[in-house]
């Protein structure tokens, strides 16, 4: 009997994976039940009481100081906390919509025949993705955004509209007015109609054939509705929203020269310099990915494609591309989860994002190590989870369906 059990393949496949569990949970109970005994041993306790006590350290001005009306002394560190959060997720959701639009034309121009866009696009993925991240981030930061003119001098970006000195960019700050709610709804719907019409037309190409100039209508629908809705916006109670244009003093005594902080709004050096070096650096990993998908797909599907009189490009939007995402996708995943960690990095220049901010400074003044570690963890398993989550749905909808 006992015999037949350990042969039996169901039986052993069954007895290791329990095995396996119990050993798992053992060991979690065991580092679990270590790092209790010395936490004790020291005289502290384990407890997350520390979050409502007041922060004592300044931070950056950032979206998440604002959001939460960050105050010395008077924010909590559970303030701190999603702050680091806030800063992180933008970092994590612009860089990446930005390193995927790079990555993609990147990875396309390498194997264009252009002799011009292939070579660099070559010289770049070598360049980029055989420096570590680091490095980047120093360059960044030391060697470009600090080497730009002081406080009281600026580069115009975009004329009068826009400057940047070694404090960090000055961009216009939108002002909003009655109105403006109606305005942002109609941006809202005009999205969510150019999605639509891009479901009917693709449903549509698929049934009949009929290819539609999608990207015409799209463009029309994304700037008509609000452009309609602007002005009569306007014509009734004058502008919704207006821009504010960064005001630069040159008169008055030296030491108020500069950018106005009452006027405009401002992206920090560090910010810039993060952002950079994690778009630049992924972007080059992505061009690889796409490319390795696009050589996937048989050159006869390009043949029969342009065969049948279809251009180059819509061959490569139409009919390589969809085909080359079930490539894509898996590995591309890798690269968002690995931008989003890699933001941790920001803690070499102080930019608050959720390490530098909370396992750096707060950590110093609070001394909660297990806690604050944890919750850190946990903050980052979420991201990863979700967005793994997303590329997992979104692999499933664009899968080849064999008839």
């Amino acid at each position: 009997m006992i015999q037949n059990l350990i042969f039996d393949k169901r039986f052993r496949s069954i007895a290791f994976q329990i095995i396996l569990f119990f050993t798992v949970l053992f060991l979690f109970y065991w580092f679990a039940q270590n790092a209790s005994d010395n936490i004790t041993a020291r005289g502290d306790k384990f407890g997350f009481d520390f979050l409502n006590n007041s922060s004592g350290f300044s931070i950056l001005p950032t979206l998440g100081t604002w959001l939460f009306d960050y105050q010395v002394g008077k924010s909590t560190y559970l303030d701190v906390f999603f702050i680091g959060i806030v800063n992180t997720l933008v970092i994590a959701f612009t860089g990446i919509f930005a390193t995927t639009i790079l990555g993609f034309l990147i990875g396309i121009f390498r194997l264009s025949n252009n002799i011009v866009l292939k070579f660099f696009s070559s010289v770049y993925v070598e360049m980029f993705r055989n420096i570590p991240l680091l490095i980047h981030l120093f360059f960044w930061y030391f060697a470009v955004l600090r080497a730009v003119p002081g406080k009281r001098e600026k580069i115009d970006v975009l004329g009068s509209y826009a400057g940047i000195n070694v404090t960090g960019l000055y961009i216009p700050k939108p002002l909003f007015f009655e109105g403006s709610g109606v305005f942002l709804i109609s941006i809202l719907i005009s999205i969510i109609l150019a999605f639509i019409m891009g479901s009917y037309a693709s449903k549509l190409r698929k049934d009949t054939g009929q290819q539609l100039p999608i990207f015409q209508i799209n463009l029309g629908i994304i700037f008509i509705i609000p452009l309609i809705t602007f002005a009569f916006l306007t014509l009734k109670s004058g502008y919704p929203i207006e821009l504010q244009v960064p005001e630069f003093k040159t008169d008055g005594p030296k030491l108020k020269q500069g950018f106005s902080k009452n006027a405009g709004m401002s992206v920090h050096p560090e910010m810039i310099a993060l952002w950079l070096a994690l778009v630049l650096y992924t972007a080059a990993f992505i061009a690889e990915i796409v490319r390795a998908g696009i050589t996937a797909i048989h050159k006869g599907q390009t043949e029969a494609s342009l065969a049948t009189g279809m251009t180059k490009s819509n061959t490569l939007r139409l009919i390589i591309i969809p085909q080359a995402l079930r490539v894509i996708v898996p590995p591309l995943t890798s690269q968002y989860l690995n931008l989003t960690k890699n933001s941790s990095l920001a803690v070499a220049i102080a930019y608050p994002e959720l390490v530098s901010v909370f396992a750096g400074t707060a950590l110093n003044q609070v001394g909660r190590e297990i806690e604050m570690i944890f919750m850190m963890a946990l903050v980052y398993l979420t991201f990863s989870l979700i967005t793994s989550l997303f590329m997992n749905w979104f692999n499933y909808r664009i899968k080849l369906v064999e008839r």
